[in-house]
């Protein structure tokens, strides 16, 4: 299971590059909110429009570390990324990217329903 979970958290990552409209909807649940390192809170919606126009443009992620903690229905995620992005009409950096994350498992599939961003 944990396996599982990690591979989501590559996908959504590599949907997050690819501007993938379509698993960026199916990975995050419609309850999904991130929180920024600035303390900006963003939901689903919101998060999405902003990779697609632009806003928030990720290159490539190599991921360093990503830890899981499932619990019946619900999982957490520590995931520490060096991800290369240009966000809020900043230059492309390399940036030390640790998301935390919350997962709940709703009709068969897990979901992403929090996150957290903040460097390492």
């Amino acid at each position: 299971m944990n396996e599982d979970i990690k591979s989501l958290y590559k996908q959504m990552y590599s949907a997050m590059i690819e501007k993938d409209e379509y698993a960026l909807e199916r990975l995050h649940d419609k309850s999904f909110v991130l929180v920024h390192m600035t303390g900006m809170r963003q939901k689903k919606q919101e998060y999405i429009k902003a990779i697609l126009n632009g806003v928030l443009n990720y290159y490539s992620a190599e991921h360093e570390d990503i830890f899981v903690l499932t619990r019946n229905d619900t999982a957490e995620i520590v995931g520490k990324s060096r991800v290369n992005a240009a966000v809020f009409g900043g230059s492309r950096h390399t940036w030390r990217l640790q998301l935390n994350m919350r997962l709940e498992k709703k009709n068969g599939n897990w979901l992403f329903t929090y996150a957290r961003a903040s460097t390492y």
